[in-house]
């Protein structure tokens, strides 16, 4: 069996990293990715993915990314469930495993792949 994502797309936001109580780093980011088909009014649709990402590939995220910056991201899908008020919820998301920057502010700096 294989459980395997790969989507390019914007980040929404800069990544922003926060250290959990065990010592481990930890980012979490939307990134936009618009649809390849126009809907029934005519315009093309965005979808805002969820992606959480660990250690190393959050801190290069945090250090080299910004809003607006095009991503290509490899990861695996995840499905958390959590219960609120009484009543079960399930949430899906995207645990990155590798992150590329696909584009950046200064075309003078070579573009790293984590």
């Amino acid at each position: 069996m294989m459980n395997q994502v790969v989507m390019v797309g914007r980040l929404t936001k800069d990544p922003e990293v926060i250290e959990t109580e065990n010592g481990n780093k930890v980012s979490n980011i939307a990134i936009a990715v618009p649809r390849n088909f126009k809907n029934e009014e005519g315009v093309y649709e965005t979808d805002f993915i969820e992606v959480t990402m660990w250690n190393g590939i959050a801190e290069n995220a945090a250090s080299y990314c910004h809003k607006g910056d095009i991503v290509g991201i490899k990861g695996r899908i995840q499905v958390d469930s959590y219960e609120k008020d009484g009543e079960k919820k399930t949430v899906q998301k995207v645990i990155a495993e590798r992150l590329t920057f696909l584009s950046s502010k200064s075309k003078s700096e070579p573009e790293p792949a984590l």
